[in-house]
């Protein structure tokens, strides 16, 4: 990548401080293996560095073409995958899903009164397609352990969206759509919603009008078997803080094909790749004069959705669990959005839109800085530490 910290408006000095923070404080202490950062503004690559080692046991270094799981950082694709539908005429955000999935058109909800006992009951409206772009679709976290009367499911990666989405239509949702804001399958949702609006498998799609137009020659679904060296190893956190290996990423499900081709988690990718993603949204759509989606779509994914504008605290369950923390967080269309810095508590832009992924990697771009920052490593799970708040107060005080 080439770096030009000037006209990326840039203090090369203070971004020093960037690297004496990672290197320091995570990868001599064994916090993490290895890690990436790249930050980019007024459409320059500003700052780049690699950290450590993508695969301890093998003693690889942290290369810019390691390949990374990224898993919930797919989410804000698949966003723009299906809002490419929506700029085709195919479908808008008030559209009931069983239109389009039409084994859910007699879906229940299931309620729990004060005595403790249950009730089923109609929804209080349909849901519809904005609910599953927000986690408010009414399914809970439950929904994510459906089975099929095969035993088969979307976690062992044997079932496909089609029969995950016939699957959900036997159980009851949770709450009524739209007015809970809960972590789980909705994104997994979106990706049927594209290959049933199209006519083509996910994977497919998002092939042909997103990975191959930005030049995304790393990302997809599956890490080929030319390309497993590059791939990082996945680390958890021992109860005595040391680093265990969680998946040898020569012996990866990663490294077999799928059915299930999960739009809120299943994607692998690179820094390089995800930065040109970064790009695009920031250029309103269009990157290197290809357009993947208008300005005003993008405007539409990063604007705040939640009702009366409020945060997403106001409809979160309680213990409930958010990629990027509640408080002063709005969210889009597969996105969070910060409300500003008097409401999240951090340094940064109201408006800035941002998510993460469960191995510790994060994203956000900053509209009004004409900024995005990237972070990649391997660490499960996400909130082992806040790196995403961590880089904020490190990166804005060297904007120029």
């Amino acid at each position: 990548m080439k770096i030009n910290p000037d006209a990326a408006g840039l203090d090369a000095s203070r971004l020093a401080n960037i690297a004496d923070h990672i290197q320091s404080r995570y990868i001599d202490p064994g916090k993490l293996a290895g890690c990436q950062v790249a930050i980019g503004r007024n459409g320059a690559i500003g700052y780049y560095e690699s950290f450590g080692l993508r695969d301890r046991e093998r003693e690889l270094p942290v290369t810019e073409d390691t390949i990374w799981r990224i898993y919930s950082m797919t989410k804000p694709l698949t966003g723009v995958a299906l809002m490419s539908l929506y700029e085709k005429g195919l479908f808008q955000l008030t559209d009931p899903v069983h239109r389009f999935i039409p084994e859910w058109r007699d879906l229940k909800v299931k309620e729990h009164l004060d005595d403790g006992t249950t009730r089923l009951v109609d929804p209080q409206r349909p849901m519809n397609v904005r609910d599953v772009l927000m986690h408010m679709s009414g399914w809970g976290a439950g929904a994510m352990s459906v089975r099929n009367s095969d035993g088969s499911s979307f976690l062992d990666g044997t079932q496909d969206l089609e029969g995950f989405c016939i699957s959900l239509a036997e159980r009851n949702l949770s709450f009524h759509p739209g007015s809970q804001w809960v972590y789980g399958v909705s994104t997994d949702i979106c990706g049927r919603l594209v290959e049933v609006l199209s006519g083509q498998r996910f994977d497919e799609y998002l092939q042909e009008h997103v990975f191959g137009p930005l030049g995304m020659v790393d990302t997809g679904f599956q890490v080929p078997e030319d390309k497993l060296e590059r791939f990082a190893a996945s680390y958890g956190r021992a109860n005595d803080k040391s680093l265990r290996l969680l998946e040898d990423p020569q012996d990866s499900p990663y490294s077999r094909p799928r059915a299930f081709l999960s739009g809120g988690g299943g994607l692998v990718s690179t820094l390089p790749d995800y930065a040109r993603f970064c790009q695009m949204l920031l250029n309103g759509g269009e990157l290197d004069g290809v357009r993947i989606l208008g300005r005003a779509t993008v405007d539409l994914m990063t604007t705040n959705h939640l009702p009366g504008g409020e945060d997403m605290r106001a409809f979160a369950q309680p213990g409930g669990y958010g990629e990027v923390g509640f408080d002063g967080m709005g969210f889009g269309l597969t996105m969070a959005i910060g409300l500003g810095q008097a409401r999240t508590g951090q340094i940064g832009s109201a408006g800035d839109y941002m998510w993460g992924g469960m191995a510790s990697t994060t994203f956000w771009c900053d509209p009004v800085q004409d900024l995005w920052v990237l972070f990649m490593t391997q660490l499960i799970p996400s909130g082992t530490y806040n790196f995403r708040g961590q880089l904020k107060s490190l990166v804005y005080p060297a904007l120029l």
